[in-house]
């Protein structure tokens, strides 16, 4: 009698500790942040302003004269064209999933640099931009 209370007791402690473990997943997948998204794109005469309504993580690199920034965020598909002094440059923004990829292309090589940084409680991301000093 005393051996199947105690067994009793053990399968009652366990499933309340699963109950818990259940319940508290679901209440972290239903307080989890969605995804990271793109919410405008802004032209400057310096470049382009970015909205999020996070901060996301970039990398960027050139490629044979172009910039390219990626996003680890939900983006639309977008383009444009600014111009820098006497040269053009086309932007795309596109999007693979959770990944979008912000390109900058000219007639001329690019340099350029992007600073990030949060106001009223958005994340804006300043991309830079000028022809390479060496072209």
């Amino acid at each position: 009698m005393e051996a199947e209370k105690r067994r009793l007791r053990w399968r009652f402690f366990g499933s309340l500790v699963l109950l818990g473990l259940m319940i508290g997943m679901m209440i972290g997948r239903l307080t989890a942040p969605g995804p990271i998204a793109l919410e405008a794109v802004e032209e400057q005469p310096w470049g382009l302003s970015l909205w999020y309504d996070r901060e996301p993580v970039v990398r960027g690199e050139v490629l044979h004269g172009a910039l390219v920034l990626h996003v680890a965020a939900r983006a639309e598909a977008q383009q444009g064209q600014l111009r820098l002094g006497d040269t053009l440059v086309n932007w795309r923004v596109r999007s693979a999933g959770e990944i979008s990829t912000v390109g900058f292309v000219a007639t001329r090589a690019l340099h350029g640099r992007w600073q990030g940084e949060a106001v009223d409680g958005r994340w804006r991301i300043d991309v830079r931009l000028a022809p390479h000093p060496l072209d």
